[in-house]
């Protein structure tokens, strides 16, 4: 293969403007010295080129004499050549010849990334932080495409003609979202026989066959604390907009009436209710952390696995083991646990009827953990005063879903919105800038944070807890908290446990 001026002149003018060979680029797309050209796609590999520096006088411009091709990849990262040229040796044919350049190409490697967000349409483009959008890509398009990638981006995820699972079968990389999921089953699993790493664009897989994940050894990441402090604060939010009956007193406003005793009388203060969370994770402990400087009558948690004892102390918290005293108890109760085969539908029409008389129950994990349709009907009731939440058991909710206007007897106690609470545009940047660090991780074979793995290269991801009692096996410090979360072996469990690991003070030593 040979290039001389004419060649050089067609392949420069071939380069497409972003070319996936970064040598000798410029900040304009356009080609710096040495002079690099995106020759052609072979085999699915971008191939690059790079010349000497060109002469002053045309006639003396070096020819481009290929040497050789060779792919260099690095163990442990198939997807990224990582290739460094060869050096150019000039040399002449003959007398009076003008100089050739030996050069050998290095091949960069193209992975498939099809990623499934949801539209944002003017909003997004009006908003460039809504990086979780359809328009705003997680701002990875660059990134990926100045590394020889192909990044698919659509929301289009129902059905076999969708965009989701047309180009599935071809993917190595998919990225999606709990905020618009794309339902990964085994079925396309099966269908996918390229796919080796699925990412969360936040929090929670549920959406993902783990299973089949690992029968296939697919690894699954999640940008795990991405959305911990917003989920918690819309929480907090949702509460008190359940009971200090607020949606009611807004669309009296909207209406233009104006009828003070309609509203007031099924107002209350947040102020001597008992409040209790079903998961004491990382979001459900800082949801009762929110709550102390609201002096509740008592702060409750329902969780298999008991806090700490100086976590519990420090919020004043106390756990009841049985689910149905539990609620029982509550004037207030938050859902703050994973969905997985032993929560799917736990609040039901059984469990719904330990509850108090007209409890307040707001749901920010999963929707399909509590029943569509026993909810819907306790609300009705007046079991319930009021049901919150932004998630629903089906993304996006059907027109004709129950939850969009149920009721209670008295017009209002619906809190229901869109699923967004753990996506502000503070948790778009932290998971846009996780999947970042997974992607760029996966492709140069560095090991990934353990706190984002759910299913690893063998398997389900587990730290036995032997290892944190190692940690604090003979440490006396005490009083700081911070938190580790631990997985365990169990299919679809994830426990999160707040350790408290300080250095002791000299008179404690």
């Amino acid at each position: 293969m040979l290039l001389d001026g004419k060649d050089q002149a067609r392949a420069e003018a071939a380069r497409p403007q972003r070319s996936p060979c970064a040598l000798g680029r410029t900040r304009s797309g356009g080609i710096a010295h040495p002079i690099a050209w995106r020759l052609h796609t072979w085999m699915n590999v971008g191939v690059c080129c790079a010349a000497a520096e060109r002469s002053e006088e045309r006639a003396t411009r070096p020819k481009l004499h290929v040497m050789g091709v060779y792919r260099d990849g690095v163990k442990g990262s198939p997807n990224m050549a990582n290739a460094s040229l060869t050096p150019c040796i000039p040399y002449n044919e003959g007398k009076g010849a003008r100089p050739r350049v030996g050069l050998t190409i290095a091949l960069i490697s193209s992975s498939q990334i099809l990623a499934i967000l949801y539209d944002g349409g003017k909003a997004a483009q009006e908003e460039p932080r809504l990086l979780g959008t359809v328009e705003n890509q997680l701002g990875i398009r660059e990134y990926l495409e100045s590394h020889g990638h192909e990044f698919i981006v659509s929301s289009s995820k129902e059905g076999p003609e969708s965009h989701f699972q047309q180009h599935l079968k071809d993917a190595e990389v998919l990225i999606t979202t709990p905020f618009h999921p794309g339902y990964l089953t085994r079925d396309l699993i099966q269908k996918a026989p390229h796919l080796k790493l699925c990412i969360t664009a936040g929090v929670g897989s549920d959406h993902i066959d783990l299973n089949a994940a690992v029968d296939h050894k697919i690894q699954v990441l999640e940008v795990s604390g991405s959305n911990v402090v917003s989920v918690a604060e819309h929480v907090v939010m949702s509460i008190l907009l359940l009971v200090r009956n607020f949606v009611p007193a807004h669309e009296m406003i909207e209406r233009g009436d104006w009828q003070v005793s309609q509203i007031a009388r099924h107002a209350f203060d947040l102020e001597n209710k008992v409040v209790g969370t079903i998961g004491a994770g990382r979001i459900g402990y800082r949801v009762l952390q929110r709550l102390v400087p609201f002096d509740c009558k008592e702060l409750l948690y329902y969780d298999y696995a008991p806090l700490p004892a100086a976590a519990a102390k420090a919020i004043n918290v106390r756990r009841v083991e049985d689910l149905k005293e539990f609620v029982s108890q509550c004037d207030v109760v938050t859902v703050n646990c994973p969905l997985h085969e032993g929560t799917r539908g736990l609040v039901n029409a059984e469990l719904l009827q330990h509850f108090k008389k007209g409890a307040w129950l707001v749901n920010t994990a999963r929707g399909a953990i509590c029943d569509k349709d026993a909810v819907a009907a306790a609300l009705t009731s007046g079991q319930l005063s009021g049901y919150a939440g932004d998630v629903w058991n089906v993304q996006p909710a059907p027109r004709d879903h129950v939850w969009r206007t149920m009721k209670n007897p008295l017009g209002g106690g619906n809190g229901m919105v869109p699923h967004y609470s753990g996506t502000t545009l503070d948790a778009q940047a932290r998971y846009a800038n996780g999947v970042r660090s997974i992607l760029k991780n996966y492709f140069e074979g560095t090991p990934q944070d353990p706190v984002n793995v759910i299913v690893g290269e063998s398997g389900y991801a587990t730290k036995a807890l032997t290892l944190v009692k190692d940690k604090l096996r003979g440490w006396p410090g005490r009083a700081h908290l911070d938190m580790i979360r631990v997985t365990l072996t169990r299919p679809f469990v994830t426990v999160s446990f707040i350790i408290s690991l300080t250095q002791p003070s000299p008179s404690n030593a």
